[in-house]
């Protein structure tokens, strides 16, 4: 067995681990090889020493980091209540729009005015407004993902009923029910873009993304797997040298 081999092999049994190499040649080895016993009887007064080292006191900061927090945070107070404003608003707008959607799809007062599958698709879309208006209001994280379909179908919508308002197409009373979806296209964008700014750290700055243990498995270079940690330079030897060690603990212990 070479020098080497030894070493690895008594760090091995050290950590608990299997030596790779039976425990009689280990011993063999140190019991003819100078150079290695004097490490392994180095490497047990060394780990004697460590593990006999009393730990030094931490002092409790905690009141100290709790004393310098803020009592009261306005900020934040104000942003939820605002938060909450933006909710109950859009909460309102749903529940208006749903009562628009209702009576076209139940056939009240629709059908006069156009045809029956006509006001049938309008009632559909309405509703389907109001479900928006509804949804975001319960879960406003998902305000976001409704302005894709919300912002173009606003717009245009405006823009005919504009356009239809001047030529007389389109009954004033009709085109205020539109105000509904107007008011609520504002308060799901406001909202959109109020939690978009609460992704962010206090400054503005991206809050970093919680570190995985495939993170600290690849290392600073992502696509890499970092090298396993170096082994520590002095660890006890083989049962000669732990059995020399326990003696000398039993005896400061006894001595204690």
């Amino acid at each position: 067995m070479s020098c080497a081999a030894c070493r690895e092999a008594v760090s091995a049994d050290l950590d608990g681990e299997s030596p790779g190499a039976p425990q009689t040649w280990v011993d063999e080895h140190l019991g003819r090889c100078p150079a290695c016993r004097g490490w392994a009887e180095a490497a047990a007064e060394v780990t004697r020493r460590a593990r006999l080292t009393p730990v030094a006191a931490v002092p409790d900061v905690t009141a100290a980091v709790l004393g310098r927090l803020p009592a009261v945070q306005p900020a934040a107070r104000s942003r939820a209540w605002l938060d909450g404003a933006l909710r109950l608003a859009l909460l309102a707008v749903g529940a208006g729009q749903l009562a628009v959607s209702l009576p076209a799809l139940l056939g009240a007062g629709g059908a006069a005015a156009a045809p029956v599958h006509l006001a049938h698709e309008t009632g559909a879309w309405n509703l389907g407004l109001a479900a928006c208006f509804l949804g975001v209001a319960v879960l406003p994280r998902l305000a976001a993902g409704a302005l894709p379909f919300l912002l173009p179908f606003t717009a245009v919508l405006a823009w005919v009923t504009v356009g239809d308002l001047g030529t007389g197409h389109v009954h004033p009373g009709r085109a205020v029910g539109h105000l509904l979806l107007l008011g609520g296209a504002v308060l799901v964008s406001w909202l959109a873009l109020r939690n978009r700014g609460a992704r962010t750290g206090p400054t503005g700055e991206r809050v970093a993304r919680p570190v995985t243990r495939w993170a600290v498995a690849r290392g600073a270079e992502p696509g890499r797997w970092a090298e396993r940690p170096a082994a520590p330079g002095w660890r006890a030897a083989g049962p000669a040298a732990r059995a020399a060690v326990g003696v000398e603990g039993g005896g400061e212990r006894a001595a204690a």
